[in-house]
């Protein structure tokens, strides 16, 4: 599998030679469901939380006696069926977040960037370079890149006026090549790598695709 290279006019370069056993195999929209399910599980913050009837206000004193009235029995003020009532089995604060194989997280990410190139919407450029640290340079570089609704640019060490100039662009996203997620590419329309952040993710996965050659054809 061969990409493009272009430059930062989005003339072509060169080529990017891909190895078909790291990007060339089944892509397991499952896989990459449960990596992205993971990483929201991990960004919650889980703070929801109720008050039990120990905690509302109000006094714990019974508010009649129990025979004799006519009317139903009650406890107390903080009974979870009055108004005001505590909460029964209601939501308390907890992590969401569960363990996810290193090999599985790395796994989605392969058959996400293997989905995108197969669609065609992944851009390699030789160098992510920027004149100066300017929102205007940045959105132009982008849109001669190709850059859609989302997008999601990817360098080895981005450098500071590039982070500067692209902070402030919507539906731009700017991770390390060693940062980003399946749901980073999931999330994305358009993929603008640079070639050195591409050639360092298809070593990273070749290492731990635990993938045979026979799933890979």
């Amino acid at each position: 599998m061969t990409l493009d290279i272009v430059n930062v006019r989005n003339e072509k370069v060169g080529a990017l030679d891909l190895n078909d056993e790291v990007f060339g195999g089944r892509v397991r929209s499952s896989l990459i469901w449960e990596a992205v399910r993971h990483e929201q599980a991990e960004s919650r913050a889980g703070t929801h939380a109720t008050k039990s009837r120990g905690m509302v206000q109000g006094s714990g004193r019974k508010l009649w006696k129990q025979k004799g009235t006519g009317r139903a029995r009650v406890s107390d003020v903080r009974n979870p069926l009055w108004r005001k009532g505590g909460t029964v089995f209601g939501p308390s604060p907890r992590d969401y977040g569960y363990a996810l194989p290193r090999k599985m997280a790395k796994g989605a990410l392969r058959d996400a960037i293997t989905q995108k190139i197969r669609e065609g919407k992944v851009v390699v450029v030789d160098a992510l370079v920027v004149s100066e640290p300017r929102t205007r340079v940045a959105a132009q570089l982008l849109r001669q890149l190709g850059h859609t609704r989302k997008t999601l640019v990817i360098d080895v060490q981005p450098e500071d006026a590039l982070v500067l100039s692209t902070r402030n662009l919507p539906g731009v996203r700017l991770v390390p090549a060693n940062r980003v997620t399946a749901r980073d590419v999931v999330d994305s329309t358009t993929v603008i790598a640079s070639k050195a952040a591409l050639s360092r993710l298809q070593e990273a996965l070749g290492e731990a695709t635990g993938r045979s050659r026979s799933e890979a054809s």
